[in-house]
């Protein structure tokens, strides 16, 4: 049987691609947004200064038996890790802080490879846990971090709607 061959990707970096999107509400339970859900929603892109988790990860359960020494393992719970969104601040407070309080719910869609129809994207179910005024005395302009709570399993690899 021939290895199977693994498509040669099209690199791309980040920044001026991917998009960021806060819809409020989807109708679809799969967590696939219609491109009117789409629309309603709001760019974050290009208030993002910087982010960190928005990935699930897989846990792992030992296997041991007392056939061997070695110790095997299968796959056990998922989960999301921490997430955070910094947004740039406003000197006038209308900011993250108007359209993302705490206690806000709402799904963060990733669209990786931009927001071009058939193409990939990631729908997180979130809730705004905290919403964290950045305090600096150094070179940089003043900042938000948001942290959100991943309520239920993510939409992952969906296809962007037309």
């Amino acid at each position: 049987m021939p290895t199977p061959v693994i498509t040669a990707s099209t690199r791309y970096f980040n920044p001026g691609v991917t998009k960021c999107y806060y819809l409020p509400t989807l109708a679809s339970s799969s967590l696939i947004p219609t491109r009117a859900e789409m629309s309603s929603g709001t760019d974050l892109s290009p208030e993002i200064a910087d982010l960190s988790g928005w990935t699930v990860t897989g846990e792992v359960i030992d296997t041991p038996d007392l056939a061997s020494t070695f110790t095997g393992q299968i796959a056990g719970r998922t989960s999301a890790e921490d997430s955070e969104l910094t947004l740039h601040a406003s000197i006038t407070g209308v900011d993250g802080r108007a359209l993302l309080p705490r206690g806000a719910t709402g799904y963060i869609m990733w669209c990786d490879g931009g927001d071009v129809p058939g193409r990939k994207a990631d729908v997180f179910p979130i809730l705004v846990r905290s919403v964290g005024q950045m305090r600096s005395v150094g070179d940089e302009n003043a900042r938000l971090q948001i942290q959100f709570s991943v309520t239920r399993v993510p939409a992952e690899s969906i296809t962007i709607p037309a």
